[in-house]
């Protein structure tokens, strides 16, 4: 700039500048229309250059825009981890009782850290384990694969307003983060600290503080919106941990670029139509263009590179994306002369930026809030540039992260079924949603259709982990698991409204856990059969109240024996055993929750299941009659035995070929093994 722009920059700057005398005062030293007009002029090139240096200074603050993103995305992050740590007091005392059991290993780590200043990662790790048993509620801490101690020492913590002592500390630096852990004024056992915070690496920047005696030896660690200052034991100290935590953070970023480069993508790359208007190659445009001129005088062509970086520093995606469609219309059939070449240069960079932007607009790190939705704007504007592979395979990760912080918030209530309940409502919804978000944005491109089926998948085995590790691990009961498996299935049929049938992945996946529950519970109901024939005195049961009797009568018209009148005699008396009623409960309650969990693939194993079961009483009556020298008990006994053989016995086959759709021919070679039961009692064999 001219020393006159310089002397007008200033004048028009000034804080005391009043534009009425200004005008004034150049209208009387003016000697004609001509010195106003070159006023006029270098005011107005002034003015293009404040433009131009605003534009540029927009975009140069961006960057630090998406940088304060990235801080309030990891303080997001750290916020959610202190949300949970009232559900993790449990775990939390365990490490205290393992930390009052274990040795002190502090002396050995230290020997072996003098012996062995380049240790492998192993011996690293164990370092850190033996030392983090020292610090109450650290136990967590190490179940992060590939964690381990890089340097670790004393430190005093002061006030960041006042500069007065707070308390005394001891931090662990790992690969990937920093522990602060306080030192505990009554020491139990080996427990020297107490946890006080984790902060990750990236989260926070290391500062040098200027020495102002007696302040000396101070950093201080800066954590968006918040600041802790610690002084060291002398300056050598303070050194070391500058020069370690710098290195340890490089160290980090590199190994994180370094994973990124290698991930290679999960789904095969298909061509795609791109509306770049610089995405084909020199080749494929017109060769005959010599002599040919390109008009790119126009005020929209030369400002579109600046317009460009507007619209990415101001957010306005759509907008840069329009004109980049208006440049590629402009361009469709004009020839290549280097000033097209040039202009390519300009706006290529351009598109990479912006590329850039939409692609962290969809990383997972951003705030999962506002469902499916939020993401639209991003994806359309990559599905316009030509990424619509890229922008299918972050949309997924996006809403994978999604469905699975959900999962993690929901709270675990007492009652079983109600978690289940809420698990499956945010599961499905949350997937339903997905999947109507992805037909309206990806309508055209059929080809990512086949990623979000492989998508689903993964999700649904995320549902079944969660739902598997409540219901089946927990021990629940048969009738539990049947009623959550049921409602499981309800939520999954709701998908088939948009052509999503994912019924027979749900059960594959559950198949393993139901088999297990099956066999359990019948191996339950074999041992309270078996208790129950030890005692067996084979006699009438008295339920003592009619009420009960009624109750009793409901119970067997539910379970489908519909003719147990006329096992029930005068008063509250019926002429069954309590074993044999007991057994027959538990065994149509075993076949009414196993025909709710029935799938093609459990066919055999309920069958067999309820093979053993009845085998079990069968084998009891035979015994009994075998054994029985009293005439009238051996008749009570027949009695029982023709209830199983003619009542109990066709309900179940019935009911199984009811639900099943086929005869159980198992059930029936086993009820016409027990007819000699009832028919010829004096010549039973053993039924094995």
């Amino acid at each position: 700039m001219s020393e006159t722009g310089s002397r007008l920059r200033k004048q028009l700057e000034s804080a005391n500048f009043d534009p009425q005398n200004y005008v004034k005062q150049l209208s009387q030293q003016s000697d004609g229309d001509r010195d106003l007009q070159e006023h006029r002029q270098k005011i107005q090139t002034l003015a293009d250059e404040t433009a131009q240096n605003l534009k540029k200074n927009v975009y140069k603050n961006y960057r630090q825009f998406i940088e304060t993103a990235k801080e309030i995305s990891y303080l997001e992050s750290e916020m959610y981890q202190l949300s949970h740590i009232l559900t993790e007091q449990k775990s939390i005392m365990e490490s205290i009782t393992q930390a009052l059991l274990s040795t002190d290993k502090d002396e050995t780590s230290k020997e072996m850290l003098a012996a062995f200043p380049k240790e492998t990662e192993e011996v690293k790790q164990r370092t850190l384990t033996s030392l983090l048993e020292k610090v109450e509620g650290g136990k967590n801490i190490m179940d992060t694969p590939g964690r381990h101690l890089v340097y670790n020492g004393d430190l005093a913590e002061f006030d960041v307003e006042n500069m007065n002592p707070v308390q005394r500390v001891h931090a662990f630096l790992m690969n990937d983060c920093l522990l602060i852990a306080t030192w505990l004024p009554n020491r139990r056992g080996t427990v020297k600290y107490k946890y006080n915070a984790l902060y990750d690496l990236e989260s926070f920047a290391v500062v040098n503080v200027k020495e102002h005696p007696p302040m000396k030896d101070m950093f201080k660690i800066l954590m968006f919106p918040d600041s802790r200052i610690f002084q060291a034991e002398n300056s050598k100290v303070k050194k070391e941990w500058l020069e370690i935590l710098d290195e340890t953070k490089k160290n980090k970023v590199t190994k994180d670029k370094r994973k990124k480069e290698e991930e290679m993508p999960s789904s095969p790359q298909r061509p795609e139509v791109s509306t770049n208007p610089f995405d084909d190659e020199e080749e494929d445009l017109p060769a005959d263009s010599g002599g040919a001129v390109v008009d790119l005088g126009m005020e929209w062509i030369q400002e579109l590179p600046e317009d460009l970086d507007v619209c990415i520093a101001q957010r306005d995606f759509e907008g840069a994306v329009d004109l980049l469609d208006k440049l590629n219309e402009y361009l469709r059939d004009q020839p290549v002369t280097q000033s097209v070449k040039e202009l390519r240069g300009k706006v290529e960079e351009r598109v990479r930026q912006l590329t850039e932007v939409l692609v962290f607009e969809l990383s997972p790190d951003r705030s999962l809030r506002g469902g499916p939705k939020a993401t639209r704007r991003a994806v359309s504007q990559l599905v316009r540039l030509g990424q619509s592979t890229k922008a299918c395979e972050l949309f997924l990760k996006n809403r994978a992260a999604a469905v699975q912080t959900a999962i993690r918030q929901l709270r675990i209530e007492g009652a079983t079924l109600l978690y289940i309940h809420k698990l499956c409502n945010i599961f499905f919804t949350s997937l339903l949603e997905t999947a109507k978000e992805f037909e309206m944005d990806f309508a055209g491109n059929t080809g990512c259709y086949s990623a979000f089926v492989v998508w689903s998948r993964s999700a649904m085995r995320m549902f079944v982990s969660a739902f598997s590790k409540q219901v089946f691990d927990s021990q629940e009961s048969l009738t539990t698991a049947a009623e959550c498996v049921k409602v499981a299935k309800e939520h999954c049929k709701q998908l088939s409204d948009i052509g999503l049938d994912l019924s027979f992945t749900l059960q594959s996946m559950l198949v393993k856990d139901v088999k297990t529950a099956l066999l359990s519970y019948k191996d339950i109901i074999i041992e309270a059969t078996k208790h129950r024939n030890s005692e067996e005195m084979w006699r009438r049961m008295n339920l003592m109240t009619p009420e009960a009797l009624a109750k009793l009568k409901e119970e067997m018209r539910v379970s489908g024996i519909g003719d147990f009148e006329q096992y029930t005699g005068d008063d509250c008396w019926v002429n069954l055993s309590y074993t044999v009623v007991s057994f027959t409960k538990q065994m149509m309650g075993f076949l009414e929750e196993g025909l709710k969990l029935y799938v093609a693939e459990l066919h055999m194993v309920l069958l067999e299941s309820l093979r053993e079961i009845i085998l079990v009483a069968v084998q009891h009556v035979d015994y009994s009659l075998r054994c029985e020298q009293d005439g009238e008990k051996k008749a009570f006994v027949v009695h029982n035995a023709s209830f199983l053989h003619d009542t109990v016995l066709p309900v179940v086959e019935l009911r199984f070929e009811e639900a099943v759709g086929k005869p159980a021919k198992q059930l029936q070679d086993l009820r016409k093994s027990t007819r000699s039961l009832k028919v010829n009692p004096e010549s039973t064999t053993s039924l094995v």
